[in-house]
């Protein structure tokens, strides 16, 4: 039997799409640094959310490539929720960078364009130029990206204790919460399509490489573009602190199984932490069920 063609191994339930709305510099204006007195991180912060929408609309772009030959009744259902839960991921960002720009973030400009922009059709004929299954293998590796990243947000109470706006960690643990309830979408789509191992695990390996400095350049270029952020002792001293701690120490130690023949996302287990995230966010006295628009 072909690895594409097998069962998929997801047991979880269908993504749930929420329609949130959540309340940027209301009612107090979000402080410039909004992670407080961290310069690198609120920067990291910001090109994250910068770059959500466009990477978002590109995943669900690069999924709808396959919807069709999906007949298993279960993974279209799946597929469904996972469109709609990244199409509100992209709106909710775009509010949040709407507010960034206002509070003099540039490097949020250079993401910032709409449907029919001529950076979006840049973008959409970078993808087209590329096999439909290289683009869904993208996909399914930045989807455990985001996943591993959700688990640590989600399951780390130092990080959790970091102060900063709490509207924004707001979006960030519902956003969390969400790509670890759909985590393994794209990859059982790539399977169902037959997808390559060594496709999946090849585009992973450049990710793997590439992501963190990428990154890197652009917070960077981000705190060089603000001049609120020019205290190079301190942001040196924070960027160590960030590089070795709970965010990103570690990190790319957590992605190599992916690059494992016959590995599958579910394979970790997070099940308790989204169950104990479901009534925490949206439970009977969840924080977040005032935002569900």
């Amino acid at each position: 039997m072909a690895i594409g063609r097998q069962e998929t191994k997801s047991p979880m339930p269908y993504p749930k799409v929420r329609r949130m709305r959540f309340r940027f510099g209301e009612p107090e204006p979000m402080a410039h640094h909004f992670v407080q007195g961290d310069i690198p991180l609120t920067h990291l912060i910001a090109v994250l959310s910068a770059a959500f929408p466009p990477g978002e609309e590109s995943f669900i772009r690069s999924v709808r490539k396959f919807s069709g030959e999906i007949t298993d009744p279960v993974l279209k259902k799946r597929v469904a929720g996972f469109i709609g839960q990244e199409a509100v991921h992209g709106q909710q960002h775009r509010r949040l960078n709407e507010q960034l720009i206002e509070n003099g973030f540039p490097i949020v400009r250079v993401f910032t364009f709409g449907p029919g922009a001529l950076r979006e059709k840049g973008v959409i004929a970078v993808e087209n130029a590329v096999p439909r299954q290289v683009h869904l293998a993208v996909t399914a590796a930045a989807e455990h990206y985001t996943a591993t990243l959700a688990k640590r947000v989600l399951g780390t109470e130092e990080i959790q204790d970091i102060p900063g706006d709490a509207e924004v960690w707001n979006l960030l643990n519902w956003h969390a919460f969400e790509e670890l309830e759909h985590k393994s979408v794209a990859f059982d789509v790539f399977r169902n399509a037959g997808g390559a191992e060594v496709v999946r695990i090849g585009v992973m390996a450049g990710m793997y490489v590439f992501t963190i400095p990428v990154v890197s350049l652009g917070v960077l270029a981000s705190i060089l573009s603000d001049p609120r952020s020019w205290r190079p002792l301190k942001v040196v001293r924070q960027s160590i602190r960030l590089y070795r701690g709970p965010i990103v120490k570690g990190l790319l130690k957590e992605m190599r199984p992916y690059m494992r023949p016959g590995f599958h996302p579910d394979d970790i287990d997070t099940s308790a932490l989204l169950e104990q995230w479901r009534r925490e966010l949206f439970g009977a006295d969840g924080e977040l069920l005032d935002r569900i628009g």
